[in-house]
């Protein structure tokens, strides 16, 4: 795999501030690296920005979602068209991310994350600065959205599951993870990482499924890849990305079929930190060490389409399962 550089940036949430750091845009210890801008944790209700965000680029959905699962979380994203998310679920985070060297800010509101009125989430990366944002290189190029449920919903173990569309073009970033909830106290990497799907634009066909932990984060996180066939591009279409969750054991799955299973045996000895609570994330992100900034061949508007976002757990999670396919 591309090697990656561990970055941090900050995120005050429940537990108090606490900075991040990923690869590829991850929460971090409040040790890990100062940062020029903090991201904050904003209610997903706030005030409107000045420009809703709206399904302006052509997606057309194919194929009929499949049938809800009775569970513990879920977002179908219903709703009139250009509403912020559901508060009671989601809060939005704002600021940038200098150790990530990503080159959006992540606005509040409805600015870049909206409902559509279909039933789909619309993360849009614009390149603009209505605001005149500031990012660590200046005056920001382009604006994104980033959310998640921190202190509104965690899971331990079940199945974890998203239906989107990428965006498309160089420079593009889009991710569905989850952090630990103990982060604030224990720090990243110890928190623990699992990044259900990472997609960067200069690889259309492949996701990337990664654990992060003490002693295995960043360029060292233990991961696979998995790749459409036939020249099939993930911004072409919406695709089911999943991960089967039970204690000392990680499946994930992409359109149910599973492309790798990680458990304690894949760490040489170091520690398992997966058996506990983590909370979701979804988000957007602009450039970066890992995708490169955008160049002459992006076109913005670009858009992350989200279906849904469901989670179930125990016997229910059974029913979510996707069935075992060697790819």
């Amino acid at each position: 795999m591309t090697v990656h550089q561990e970055k941090a940036l900050q995120f005050p949430y429940r537990h108090g501030t606490l900075r991040r750091g990923r690869r590829r845009a991850v929460l971090g210890a409040v040790s890990l690296l100062c940062c020029a801008t903090a991201l904050t944790a904003v209610p997903a209700g706030a005030a409107p920005a000045p420009e809703p965000a709206r399904a302006s680029g052509p997606y057309a959905p194919s194929g009929a979602r499949g049938p809800a699962v009775a569970a513990d979380f879920a977002d179908e994203f219903d709703g009139a068209a250009g509403s912020a998310v559901d508060g009671a679920k989601w809060q939005i985070e704002t600021g940038d991310n200098v150790n990530n060297h990503e080159r959006q800010y992540y606005t509040a509101g409805n600015a870049n994350a909206a409902l559509d009125g279909q039933g789909h989430l619309v993360i849009t990366a614009r390149k603009e600065n209505p605001a005149g944002y500031q990012c660590w290189y200046g005056p920001c190029e382009y604006t994104s959205a980033r959310l998640n449920t921190a202190g509104r919903f965690t899971a331990q173990y079940g199945h974890v599951e998203t239906r989107l569309k990428a965006p498309r073009g160089q420079g593009m970033w889009p991710a569905f993870w989850a952090l630990g909830d103990d982060i604030g106290q224990v720090g990243w990497p110890a928190s623990g990482e699992i990044d259900v799907m990472e997609n960067v634009g200069f690889e259309p066909s492949t996701v990337h499924g990664t654990l992060h932990g003490p002693g295995y984060s960043g360029s060292g996180g233990i991961g696979a890849a998995y790749t459409l066939p036939g020249g099939q591009q993930f911004a072409d279409d919406f695709h089911t990305f999943a991960v089967d969750w039970e204690p000392g054991r990680i499946t994930w799955s992409v359109d149910g079929t599973v492309y790798q299973t990680r458990t304690p045996a894949d760490l040489a000895g170091k520690q398992w930190v997966f058996d506990k609570p983590f909370f979701l994330i979804l988000n957007l992100a602009v450039g970066g060490y890992w995708p490169g900034d955008p160049d002459g061949s992006t076109q913005f508007p670009q858009q992350l389409v989200v279906d849904y976002v469901r989670v179930s757990t125990g016997e229910r999670a059974l029913s979510a399962s996707p069935t075992a396919r060697t790819p």
